[in-house]
């Protein structure tokens, strides 16, 4: 959970800049970083939940290239979704599922990178200790 709570709090600063950034409106921006990245953080925990309940897929996560596409895919679709459902207006949807998400994208692989760093200290001193 402390995964997640993280990355949230990463993302939620991320939108709510490109949301006031687009939409010139802090109160819309804010709805709107309020309203995409809590949808975002359900899908990110159920994300997680399917890598790591798959075989095939946990084989896979060991590379963050492979997992931040699959969460890109998932996050493109909830930030059009939810900023045309708030605006109306589905250019600005679109341009927010272009950039936030993009963003979002590299966050999360360094995020990705730097969870798969501490798993891999954690096992090394595991090991170390066990010795």
């Amino acid at each position: 959970m402390k995964k997640t709570a993280t990355f949230a709090a990463l993302h939620f600063t991320i939108a709510l800049t490109v949301a006031y950034l687009l939409t010139g409106d802090l109160l819309l921006g804010s709805l709107i970083a309020m309203i995409e990245p809590s949808v975002n953080t359900v899908a990110f925990y159920f994300h997680e939940r399917v890598w790591s309940n798959s075989v095939a897929l946990r084989t896979l996560s060991q590379s963050a290239k492979v997992k931040t596409t699959s969460f890109a895919i998932v996050h493109f679709s909830v930030a059009f979704s939810v900023v045309y459902l708030v605006t109306g207006d589905a250019f600005v949807g679109g341009i927010m599922a272009t950039i936030e998400p993009t963003i979002n994208t590299f966050a999360y692989y360094w995020h990705e990178k730097v969870w798969l760093r501490k798993q891999h200290a954690r096992l090394e001193w595991g090991c170390i200790h066990s010795a």
